[in-house]
């Protein structure tokens, strides 16, 4: 894997794990709308704290990522997932 495959095998696995963690410790609202009981926006998003959560996390995914694209596990290119010889 060279440096821009990396790179953007980061940003999309940061890019997913961001919506992951959007959702911890969210809270709408004290009072819901009467009439489509929607709370609206998080009064404290953290937004702060989660994007360093997801930078750290996507951290940790895209090293085992790494790793398995690097190890004999799975191979394209010989093995059960080859493709066929011509």
């Amino acid at each position: 894997m060279n440096w821009f495959t990396g790179t953007v095998l980061y940003i999309l696995i940061w890019w997913v794990l961001l919506f992951a963690v959007l959702p911890f410790g969210a809270r709408g609202g004290d009072l819901p709308d009467p009439l489509t009981g929607w709370r609206g926006a998080p009064a404290r998003p953290y937004l702060g704290r989660k994007v360093i959560a997801t930078t750290l996390l996507a951290a940790v995914v895209w090293g085992g990522a790494y790793a398995l694209i690097k190890s004999p596990w799975i191979s394209f290119r010989h093995g059960y997932f080859a493709a066929p010889q011509d």
